[in-house]
């Protein structure tokens, strides 16, 4: 029986809707391969990892041309008297996009640098603590054990049930951790390494029950997921375009709740400074804005492709694909539904072998899927993207098993 996501598969019906709208039935356009004109994709190499770095269609690069071409012709003029104004377009567009005002928003150029700005921004004392998650993104980590260490505070993390989870026992982790000296906690949306969307609802909510302000970091979020930051309620949640919104390298965002955007700096202090939360962040130095001005244009291009639609499209593919990748490969996926468009699949490699050399031999093997060592054995992370059909995970399928047999002998 050929797959829905096969390339010849008809244009496919889905179900979309908004809490409290009638739901309506939306048809997608012919996605995979038929589509694949629209990015600067290799075509003999086998993508399947969007989540890592995204892919910036050719028309989104257009519009990032064009904001610097406009730039260039007067700098002065365009830094001075344009470059607010399009900023501040460009967040309202954005907040648009997430269920948030775009005064709230603050661009940076990664989630990494966003979760910095929110963790050099604290006042912490010696033995306070902050929370993290073990599966939490490392450079994130890292900057937790940097800020923690320089105020004598320490960093505690919440063990994170694996590869056997469910809402309760992912949220009962992290309260379990939280303590009378947590004084932030950080939660990832979706982990990186594990592809888990967290139930960050419950999470947000059970900290706030306990005093405890909570940042997420919404690497992944932002055209992988539906997020609603007005709903949500955290106190900060910072994502990148780039990713799953297909924005061009380098654009991403902070949002940050009214009631701390005072006490928020971004890590580079310069003339905005005690001016205003959106004056620190709009004006950190000279640096090239069209990535964030070209935002607007990744969303057109995402809701031509579907919107909502396309995000579910796109989580159903990954599960289709990590089935067939275990199939192959004679292993085993997770059995719960991470609930996004990452799946991981168990490579069939010994004890002991490393993730590094495994994903090294992958990518000189013509596939770009990272691979983590996660508990006791080593996985194989593949996204999901509108480019992707199900005949990419096939060829997957046949080069991981050729890199097992080679990593065997």
């Amino acid at each position: 029986m050929a797959s829905k996501y096969s390339l010849t598969g008809p244009i496919r019906p889905l179900w979309s809707g908004q809490r409290g709208a009638t739901i309506r039935r939306m048809t997608l356009p012919d996605l995979g391969r038929a589509i694949r004109h629209e990015w600067r994709l290799d075509p003999d190499f086998v993508t399947v990892n969007h989540g890592s770095f995204g892919a910036t269609p050719v028309c989104v690069l257009a519009e990032q041309d064009s904001w610097r071409h406009r730039m260039e012709l007067q700098p002065t003029r365009f830094m001075g008297t344009v470059l607010t104004g399009a900023l501040r377009t460009a967040a309202m567009r954005l907040g648009g996009f997430l269920g948030a005002r775009g005064e709230d928003i603050g661009f940076v150029d990664n989630a990494t640098s966003g979760c910095n700005a929110v963790l050099r921004s604290l006042a912490l004392k010696p033995g306070d603590e902050v929370l993290v998650m073990d599966h939490g993104y490392g450079a994130v980590r890292n900057t937790v054990r940097f800020v923690t260490a320089r105020a004598s505070a320490r960093m505690i993390e919440a063990a994170i049930p694996f590869p056997d989870f469910s809402a309760d026992t992912l949220v009962t982790a992290v309260v379990s951790a939280i303590t009378g000296r947590t004084r932030l906690a950080v939660i990832d949306h979706i982990t990186s390494g594990s592809a888990l969307a967290m139930p960050i609802e419950r999470m947000i909510a059970a900290c706030h029950k306990v005093g405890v302000p909570v940042l997420i970091d919404g690497a992944h979020g932002p055209g992988q997921v539906d997020v609603d930051l007005n709903e949500l309620g955290a106190d900060w949640y910072t994502g990148n375009c780039h990713k799953w919104l297909c924005a061009p390298k380098g654009s991403a965002f902070l949002w940050t709740s009214p009631r701390w955007q005072a006490e928020t700096h971004p890590t580079v202090i310069s003339h905005g400074f005690e001016h205003g939360y959106l004056q620190e962040f709009d004006w950190t130095g000279t640096r090239d804005p069209s990535a964030f001005l070209s935002i607007g244009s990744a969303i057109d291009f995402h809701e031509r492709l579907g919107g909502a639609a396309l995000r579910q499209r796109n989580i159903d593919l990954a599960a289709e694909a990590a089935s067939l990748v275990a199939r192959r490969l004679n292993t085993e996926t997770i059995a719960a539904d991470p609930g996004c468009a990452m799946r991981l699949v168990r490579v069939p490699v010994s004890a002991g072998t490393s993730a590094l050399a495994v994903r090294a031999r992958l990518l000189e093997g013509g596939t770009d899927a990272p691979v983590h060592a996660i508990g006791d054995g080593l996985w194989l992370r593949l996204s999901a993207f509108a480019y992707n059909e199900l005949e990419d995970y096939a060829r997957l399928a046949g080069i991981v098993a050729r890199v097992s047999r080679e990593q065997a002998e």
